[in-house]
C-alpha cells in the first residue's frame, strides 16, 4: 500500500469520518442533541482509543466546577450516549471510545500537516502543498468544536487546532507561491487578511501573490492597507517580512507567469485512481531525468480526460509551465513551432528547418522543469522531437498504441471504468436524483455502454438534454444492438466517429481483417482464427491480453468495437459475407475442438466406435495436458462460437461444437457455459433435424444435471433421448439412466450390448458403474484394466477413485491410499484441478481412518472445490476437515469450519449435507461441555 496517498481524506475501509474540526460529527453521523452529551462525546473523540479519566470528563462538562452529584450524572450521560454511539466502554478510572485514531479528523489533520512539513524539509514542494491542502480540506468551517459548549475543551483543544490551521494555511500558501501559483491564491489570501487583519505574514503573502500575478498596483495598495490596520490597531509599523515584500514590489521584480496550455479540467471526472497514482508515482524529482509516460487504450477510453486531469493535479510541481499539443496527423515541425512560441520564442525567430527547431526546443526546455501533454499520438516518430530535456520534466502522451518503440518510456493501458465508476459518471452528468430513482436502469445503461467513458458521456449528455426521458427509456433504445451506435451520438460526441478514426487509418488488408472479425461475438480470441492481429492492436481497435495458458497471444476488444466491425462488414461487403466468413471459421474451429476432445477422452472420439490402443498409439501426457490448457484458454471464444454458428444458420456446426465441448465443461465445472451451449446446441440439432445430435446433447445435459444433484432432470433428459437413438448410442443413454436411477438391470443389459459390439469404452464405463453399485472390487479392477488398454488416463483415474472408496469401506487402508495416491498423480500430471480435489478429499478420509487426521489436506481440497464454484464438494471437504479438527481436539476451529459447511449446504438446499453438519455441530458442542461430557 502506498504510504502517501494523494488526498487521504479518510483511511481505507472506514465508512464515515468522525469529526471535531467544525460542528461535531459522531459515529455514523450521529450528533447528540443535548449540549452536555456533545461535550462528553467530544472529549472521547479527542482521545480516540484511550482512557478519558472521570475527573477530566467532569471538568469538560462543568468547566472545572462539577457539582457534588457529577459522577452519577455523568454515568447517566454516558448511558444516554451509548444508545446513539457504539463502542463506548467503561474502563478502570474512566471511559474509552473504541475507534482507530485515523478515523477522527483532528488526528488525520495533524498527521497530514506533519507529512507536509516533512515533505517540505525534503525539498518535495508539490507533495508538501498537496498534503497541507488535504489537511485543510478536513475542516468544516474555521472553528473547531463549533457546537460544543465547553471552555475546558476550547482552551485545551479548539484554540491550538485553530492556530495550527492558520499556520498550515500560511505554509501551504507559501508553497503555492514557490510553485508559481500566485494568481490562484489571491482570493484566498484576501479572505484570510479580512478574517485576521493583524497577521502580517498573510498580508506579506497577499502582496507577493499580487506581484507574481503581475498586479503591481494592487500589491502596493495592499501594503498601504496592511500598514494602516497595524498602525490604527496596534500603533506599530509593519515588520521585516511585510517591508521586504513591499520592497520587492517597488524594485519591480515582476515575474511572467509560466505557460499553462492544458484544456480546462473536467468537473465531472470520475474514477481512474490507479492510473492517477501511477502518474504521480512516476513523476520525477526536480533533479531527476525526464520521464515519458504513455497512456494507451481503446477509442473512447478517456485517455485525453485522464491526461488533462492528471496535468491539472500535477501542474504546481512544474514551475516551468505546462504545454499541450494535439498531434493526430500533424507534422512534428508544425507542432514544434507552436511549442516554441509558447515558450517565448518570438514569431520571427522560429527556425525554418526541422533540425534547427528541434535543437532550439531542446535548448529552451533544458533549463525548465516542464510538463508536456502530447495528445493522440499516432506513432513514435511524431513524438520523439517533442520530448523536453530539462531535469525533472515529464511528458504525458496519449495514444491508441502503446508506442513500444519510444525509448525510455513507460506505458499504462487504460481500460473501461468499473461498474460503480460508470454509474457515478452517469450520475455526474444526468443528476444523482434520476439515477437514484432508477438504479437498475442506470446499471443497464452502463452495461450497454460497455463502461466505456466516451459512450457513457454521450448517454449522460442525452439524458441531461432530455429531462422527460426515463433511464429505462434510454436503456431500451440502447438494447437494440443494430441501432446502438446511432444512439451513442450527441453533437460532435460519437462513439462511431471515434472508432472510424482508427479504422480509416488501416491498410486495406487490415480493414478487411477487422471486418471479418465482426462475425464473432467472443470477447477475445487468438491469432489462429484469422491470422496476424498486431496491426489492429497498434491501431487501438484490439487490445493485447498477453499470452494465455497455451502460449498464444490473445486479443480482446470492446463490445462497441465489435458492433462497429459487424456494421462495417454489412455495409462494405456483399450481404452473404458474414455467413461465408463464419463457414470458413466453423471448419477450423470444429477441427481443433474435435481433436482437443479426442485428447480429453482418448477412447471416445465421438464416432461411437472405440478400440483398444497399442502402447505406441497412446497419446503423450503433455498432449493430454496441453489439450485441456488450450480448451481453458479458448473457453469463452468457443462458447460464443456455438451461438454465432446457430445464429448464422450453421446448425450442424453449432450442435457438434456444443457436443465436443461438454467433457471440457465437466472437467472444469463450467456449468453456466455447459447449460448455455447445450441449450443452443439442442435448438440447432432440432433445427437441422439431426436426431442423433439431439440425443448426444440430451445425454450431455443429463450428465450436467447429475453433476448438479438434479437426478429427476437428468432422468427426464435421458428418457427424452432414448427414442432418438438405437444400438450403441441407446446403450450409452441407458447406462447413464442406470447411473441416475441405480438400476442394476440397466447396467447388465448395457454390458451385454457393449461386449457383443466390442465397445471397450462402453464396457469399461459399465463395469465401473456396476462395481460401484455392487461394491464389487473385481469389477472395478476390470474397469481399470479396460481404461489402461484404451489409453484413457482420466477413465483410469475415475476407476482408481472407485477402488479407493471400496478399499476404505472394507478397511483395506493401505490399498485405499495406494489407489488414491495413484489417482492424484494422474490428476496433477494432466493438470486436472477439480478431480485433484476429489483425490485430496479421499486421502483426507483415508488419513482419518488410519488414525492420522490431516485437516490440511481436507482444507486444500475445499479450497480447490471453492475455486471452481463446486459448493457440494466444498461442503463435503469442510465436513471432513471439521472431523479431523475434532479428532485433534481443536474444537473451536472445528466449529468455525462446520458453520462454513452449513453455509454451503444451505445455499444448495442439501438436506443430507445439513444433517451431517448438524450432527458434527452437536458433537462439537458436547465436547465443549455445553451438554455434558
Amino acid at each position: 500500500m502506498n504510504p502517501n496517498p494523494p488526498f487521504p481524506s479518510r483511511p481505507p475501509g472506514v465508512s464515515g469520518a468522525l469529526g471535531v474540526l467544525g460542528p461535531l460529527v459522531g459515529p455514523g453521523g450521529v450528533v447528540p442533541g443535548a449540549a452536555k452529551h456533545r461535550a462528553v462525546l467530544a472529549a472521547l473523540l479527542l482521545s480516540p482509543g484511550r482512557t478519558v479519566p472521570l475527573a477530566r470528563l467532569m471538568a469538560v462538562v462543568w468547566d472545572d466546577d462539577p457539582p457534588v452529584s457529577a459522577e452519577p450524572v455523568l454515568r447517566v450521560y454516558i448511558s444516554a450516549l451509548r444508545k446513539l454511539v457504539e463502542g463506548i466502554r467503561t474502563v478502570p478510572g474512566g471511559y474509552l471510545l473504541e475507534v482507530e485514531p485515523e478515523r477522527v479528523d483532528w488526528y488525520r489533520f495533524e498527521q497530514l500537516v506533519e507529512r507536509g512539513r516533512r515533505a517540505r524539509g525534503a525539498g518535495n514542494l508539490s507533495q508538501a502543498a498537496d498534503a497541507l491542502r488535504a489537511a485543510l480540506g478536513l475542516w468544516r468551517g474555521t472553528v473547531a468544536l463549533a457546537d460544543v459548549d465547553s471552555a475546558h475543551l476550547r482552551r485545551s483543544h479548539a484554540v491550538p487546532l485553530e492556530e495550527l490551521r492558520l499556520s498550515a494555511l500560511e505554509e501551504r500558501v507559501e508553497l503555492d507561491l514557490q510553485l508559481g501559483r500566485g494568481g490562484e491564491v489571491v482570493g484566498e489570501l484576501r479572505a484570510l487578511v479580512g478574517a485576521y487583519p493583524l497577521r502580517e505574514r498573510a498580508w506579506a503573502q497577499l502582496i507577493t501573490a499580487l506581484r507574481l500575478a503581475g498586479r503591481r498596483s494592487d500589491a502596493l495598495a495592499a501594503y498601504q492597507d496592511a500598514r494602516r490596520v497595524l498602525v490604527d490597531e496596534l500603533g506599530l509599523e509593519p515588520g521585516a517580512e511585510l517591508r521586504e515584500a513591499h520592497a520587492k514590489v517597488l524594485q519591480g521584480e515582476e515575474t511572467v507567469a509560466p505557460p499553462y496550455e492544458v484544456p480546462p479540467d473536467i468537473s465531472d471526472f470520475t474514477g481512474r485512481a490507479a492510473v492517477l497514482r501511477w502518474i504521480r508515482d512516476a513523476t520525477p524529482p526536480p533533479s531527476g531525468a525526464p520521464v515519458h509516460l504513455v497512456l494507451h487504450g481503446a477509442p473512447g477510453s478517456g485517455k485525453t480526460a485522464v491526461a488533462v486531469h492528471a496535468a491539472a493535479l500535477a501542474a504546481g510541481g512544474f514551475p516551468g509551465g505546462v504545454l499541450f499539443a494535439t498531434l493526430r496527423e500533424r507534422a512534428p515541425g508544425a507542432v514544434l513551432e507552436d511549442l516554441l512560441r509558447s515558450l517565448g520564442c518570438p514569431e520571427g525567430a522560429v527556425p525554418a528547418a526541422m533540425a534547427e527547431r528541434v535543437r532550439l526546443y531542446r535548448s529552451m526546455t533544458a533549463s525548465r522543469r516542464l510538463l508536456v501533454v502530447l495528445d493522440d499520438a499516432v506513432d513514435e516518430a511524431r513524438v520523439r522531437p517533442l520530448l523536453p530535456t530539462g531535469a525533472g520534466s515529464m511528458t504525458l502522451i496519449t495514444s491508441r498504441s502503446p508506442l513500444s518503440g519510444l525509448e525510455a518510456s513507460r506505458a499504462f493501458e487504460l481500460g473501461v471504468l468499473n461498474p460503480q465508476e460508470a454509474v457515478d459518471l452517469l450520475a455526474e452528468m444526468a443528476g444523482p436524483g434520476r439515477l437514484a430513482a432508477e438504479p437498475e436502469a442506470a446499471a443497464r445503461i452502463a452495461h450497454l455502454c460497455g463502461h466505456l467513458p466516451l459512450a457513457l458521456r454521450v448517454a449522460g449528455s442525452r439524458l441531461a438534454r432530455k429531462p422527460g426521458w426515463t433511464l429505462a427509456h434510454l436503456a431500451g433504445r440502447l438494447s437494440d444492438e443494430r441501432r446502438r451506435l446511432d444512439e451513442l451520438a450527441a453533437g460532435d460526441l460519437a462513439v462511431r466517429g471515434s472508432l472510424a478514426l482508427g479504422y480509416d487509418g488501416l491498410a486495406d488488408r487490415e480493414r478487411a481483417l477487422f471486418r471479418r472479425l465482426g462475425v464473432l461475438s467472443a470477447p477475445d480470441f487468438a491469432a489462429w482464427v484469422f491470422g496476424d492481429l498486431e496491426g489492429l492492436a497498434e491501431a487501438g481497435l484490439l487490445q493485447s491480453r498477453g499470452l494465455d495458458e497455451s502460449g498464444q497471444e490473445r486479443y480482446g476488444w470492446h463490445d462497441l468495437t465489435r458492433i462497429y466491425a459487424a456494421e462495417c462488414l454489412t455495409t462494405e461487403e456483399p450481404l452473404p459475407a458474414a455467413g461465408e466468413v463464419l463457414r470458413d471459421v466453423a471448419g477450423e474451429v470444429l477441427d481443433r475442438a474435435r481433436r482437443a476432445r479426442r485428447l480429453l477422452l482418448p477412447a471416445e472420439p465421438g464416432s461411437g466406435r472405440t478400440v483398444a490402443r497399442t502402447e505406441e498409439q497412446m497419446p503423450a501426457t503433455i498432449m493430454l495436458r496441453e489439450s485441456a490448457g488450450w480448451l481453458r484458454s479458448e473457453r469463452r471464444f468457443l462458447s460464443a462460437c456455438v451461438n454465432d454458428f446457430h445464429r448464422a444458420g450453421l446448425h450442424e456446426a453449432a450442435w457438434r461444437l456444443a457436443f465436443y465441448l461438454a467433457p471440457f465443461y465437466e472437467l472444469g465445472a463450467h456449468h453456466d457455459d455447459w447449460h448455455e451451449t447445450t441449450a443452443t446446441g439442442l435448438d440447432a440439432a432440432r433445427a437441422a433435424g439431426h436426431r442423433q445430435g439431439e440425443a448426444l446433447l440430451l445425454r450431455g445435459l443429463a450428465d450436467l444435471h447429475r453433476r448438479e444433484g438434479n437426478t429427476a432432470a437428468a432422468a427426464a433428459a435421458l428418457r427424452a433421448a432414448q427414442p432418438l437413438v438405437q444400438g450403441l448410442e441407446l446403450a450409452r443413454v441407458t447406462l447413464r439412466l442406470g447411473l441416475v436411477t441405480g438400476d442394476e438391470r440397466a447396467f447388465t443389459r448395457c454390458l451385454a450390448v457393449f461386449e457383443e459390439a466390442g465397445d471397450q469404452r462402453g464396457r469399461a464405463d459399465t463395469l465401473r458403474a456396476l462395481g460401484a453399485l455392487r461394491g464389487d472390487r473385481r469389477l472395478l479392477e476390470e474397469s481399470l484394466a479396460g481404461y489402461l488398454a484404451l489409453g484413457d488416463p482420466r477413465g483410469e483415474a475415475e476407476a482408481l477413485l472407485g477402488l479407493a472408496v471400496q478399499h476404505l469401506e472394507g478397511g483395506r487402508l493401505k490399498e485405499a491410499r495406494e489407489c488414491a495416491e495413484r489417482r492424484l498423480v494422474i490428476n496433477r500430471r494432466l493438470g486436472d484441478r477439480l478431480p485433484e480435489a476429489a483425490s485430496l478429499l479421499a486421502l483426507a478420509r483415508i488419513a482419518r481412518a488410519e488414525g492420522r487426521p490431516d485437516a490440511r489436506v481436507a482444507a486444500q481440497a475445499a479450497e480447490v472445490f471453492r475455486e471452481f464454484g463446486d459448493r457440494r464438494g466444498t461442503g463435503q471437504a469442510l465436513l471432513v476437515r471439521a472431523e479431523a479438527h475434532l479428532d485433534l481436539d481443536e474444537v473451536d476451529v472445528a466449529v468455525e469450519v462446520i458453520e462454513s459447511a452449513m453455509g454451503e449446504f444451505d445455499l444448495l438446499g442439501d438436506r443430507p449435507g445439513l444433517a451431517e453438519a448438524d450432527r458434527l455441530a452437536r458433537e462439537a458442542r458436547r465436547r465443549r461441555g455445553l451438554y455434558g461430557s
